[in-house]
């Protein structure tokens, strides 16, 4: 939690929880129906909340972690409020994500940290990359950008236009170039240029495709040729608004490429939120 906070401006957290504000309402609203009358935590309540957590894309096994922790919990205590109940999800929702960043073991000492960014076709990728870049170049970061998405028609120039906006470098092929060699320039000037970070945006691809998913190993290995240890962090980003499709996305990328950190993308519209949880403890 302490990252977010070091990482957003106080304005920008503001902005944040606004844009999340529907999300976190139709919870909350839902809960608030449950728990109208009621003196005590008990096991309807509980069973209203499961029902509720799983509908919001939580996962059944992480719905199941939380509600036998509650159950413990509340046992022998009397129920007070609404707010009583929601301070307990609250923690226990908590100490899955903070258990998740306790477990990443991706290290920031590396000049340039080089970050490889992946996912399906359409959940954000490179606006994903053009908003980290603008991120880190405002805390004094020497950015780099490789624009290894060769195959989507407008990638690269929609990369460009994040590189101009956030006023840094970009390195880029002909459409249909070969992303790894991509990759090998990009690192290759990160170098030159004593960059403090790489962002490599890459192709979308379905995760359900053995052999764009392959290519994805062929980029790593390129990369480490170049850098050693390169990517040091590979950041999956997911659609937040396909609920348990992203839990599967994130199961098979994980499996073929070492997924260290997520983006999750649209959650300022319709989407639930809650497969951040399930894949977080998952």
């Amino acid at each position: 939690m302490g990252k977010l906070k070091a990482f957003f401006s106080r304005q920008d957290q503001k902005k944040l929880e606004s844009g999340l504000a529907n999300t976190r309402k139709s919870f909350l609203s839902r809960l608030g129906t449950v728990v109208i009358g009621k003196t005590k935590i008990d096991e309807e309540i509980l069973d209203e909340l499961e029902s509720i957590l799983i509908q919001s894309d939580v996962g059944v096994a992480t719905t199941l972690k939380i509600i036998k922790s509650l159950e413990t919990r509340t046992a022998n205590e009397k129920y007070l409020g609404f707010n009583d109940l929601i301070k307990m999800l609250r923690e226990e929702i908590s100490k899955l994500l903070l258990k998740s960043e306790e477990d990443m073991s991706s290290s920031t000492n590396n000049k340039p940290q080089v970050v490889m960014v992946v996912g399906v076709n359409g959940v954000g990728k490179t606006t994903t990359v053009g908003k980290l870049a603008y991120q880190f170049k405002a805390q004094g970061k020497k950015v780099i950008l490789g624009a290894a998405d060769t195959f989507r028609a407008g990638a690269i120039d929609q990369l460009q236009i994040w590189a101009n906006r956030a006023e840094v470098p970009i390195v880029s092929q002909e459409m249909g170039s070969d992303p790894a060699s991509v990759a090998f320039d990009t690192l290759q000037s990160a170098k030159a240029q004593g960059s403090d970070l790489v962002l490599v945006d890459t192709a979308g691809r379905l995760h359900n495709k053995i052999n764009l998913m392959n290519e994805l190993a062929k980029v790593k290995r390129v990369m480490s040729k170049v850098i050693p240890n390169a990517p040091h962090e590979v950041l999956l980003v997911l659609d937040g608004s396909t609920g348990q499709n992203a839990f599967e996305q994130a199961k098979k990328f994980t499996q073929s490429t070492e997924v260290q950190s997520l983006a999750i993308t649209k959650l300022d519209g319709t989407a639930k939120g809650g497969v951040l949880l399930g894949i977080s403890d998952q």
